[in-house]
């Protein structure tokens, strides 16, 4: 899960969360392998990133059309857009909210035309309309996977007392110095700017004066972490040993180290929890069928689609029916209840850092790092 500059960059999460899904498959977890096929001229082809290429994301489309679609798979969305801009010809990508404006702004996208989807009408209403989804009304970001972003903490290592106010600080906490694990990214930022007061809407356009109010925090923070992680293995396992206590993680961290048998909890921040989306864009740029195309993408936001993605993958999906087949104590593991709806709309949505927001955003939190000799 490689995503713009170690997601946690735009997003917050990508970029090792895909890296954590191609190793599941390397291993054969909740991964089926995709049949080779010799790619047949009338096929559609997908950008996709690693694990997500195989048949239980999209029900029904190779029994419908003959075979799967031509898979080519991209490690960044940095890296596909630079491709395709490039030359390389696919009808079909797999953005981020944050991300999809490159691809839109630089006119590889087009619309998709819902009422050809069969799955559209139970997509839960409130993605449907999200930032990044439908951009100067058209839909060009097609909803599909999502999650949370928050902080995981061993349950027996923790003070009561944080449990019963659950808050961002416990990464900026010198009582768990040494201890803590936040992630290697901009999400940091956010999250002091959270902390400073600022809204959910600020913290993703700081102006220098806010970004210097944060910096003591951040610079404490660089002293007392154990590591920043830039993959989630990290800090599964030194939480799993004892020796992270608290760490940025999604949903999906829960999972695994509840099965592990470690007592673990994924936090409720009083500040508000994050929430990064993704989806399916249907782009200009290759020469496949738009019939297919929406066949394509309307298999990925199917409910048995849904409930794999729920259950194997530990993210949550666009489509609320989903959410009722999937197994109760899959949904519980993850901290999902039968409708997500209430927990979008408490989540702070990753908006996009364009142009020089980002940049500044980088460089800031490089010079932090830099200067805590990271």
């Amino acid at each position: 899960m490689n995503c713009i500059k170690f997601v946690d960059r735009m997003a917050q999460g990508r970029v090792a969360r895909r890296d954590m899904i191609r190793a599941a498959a390397a291993f054969g977890v909740g991964v089926t392998a995709m049949p080779v096929h010799v790619r047949a001229s009338d096929q559609i082809t997908v950008f996709e990133w690693s694990g997500y290429d195989i048949p239980e994301l999209m029900p029904g489309y190779a029994e419908k059309h003959g075979s799967p679609p031509d898979f080519a798979i991209f490690a960044s969305e940095e890296e596909a857009f630079q491709k395709i801009r490039t030359g390389f010809k696919c009808d079909v990508m797999h953005p981020c909210t944050y991300s999809v404006y490159q691809f839109k702004d630089g006119g590889m996208t087009v619309p998709v035309d819902t009422s050809k989807l069969s799955n559209w009408p139970n997509v839960i209403p409130a993605l449907q309309t999200a930032e990044g989804v439908v951009i100067e009304g058209a839909v060009h970001m097609v909803p599909t996977d999502w999650g949370n972003s928050s902080v995981i903490y061993r349950t027996d290592m923790v003070d009561p007392a944080f449990q019963h106010d659950e808050s961002w600080g416990i990464l900026f906490d010198e009582t768990y110095a040494g201890k803590i694990a936040p992630s290697d990214g901009e999400s940091n930022i956010e999250i002091a700017g959270l902390l400073i007061g600022l809204d959910r809407n600020q913290i993703f356009r700081m102006t220098d004066e806010q970004l210097e109010q944060v910096r003591p925090l951040l610079e404490k923070q660089a002293k007392i972490a154990r590591f920043y992680w830039s993959d989630p293995s990290e800090f599964g396992q030194a939480m799993a040993a004892g020796e992270v206590v608290a760490a940025y993680a999604w949903n999906e961290a829960v999972k695994s180290l509840t099965e592990q048998g470690i007592p673990v909890k994924y936090a409720n921040p009083k500040e508000g929890i994050f929430t990064w989306l993704c989806g399916l864009s249907a782009l200009n740029t290759g020469e496949g069928d738009s019939a297919m195309v929406h066949d394509f993408i309307d298999a990925w936001i199917s409910p048995e689609a849904g409930k794999f993605l729920i259950e194997e993958y530990g993210y949550g999906h666009s489509n609320k029916v989903a959410f009722e087949i999937a197994s109760p104590e899959s949904l519980a593991a993850l901290g999902f209840s039968t409708d997500p709806s209430e927990m979008l709309a408490d989540g702070i949505l990753f908006q996009p850092l364009v142009g020089e927001l980002n940049d500044k955003y980088v460089n800031f939190f490089n010079d932090i790092k830099a200067n805590a000799a990271i």
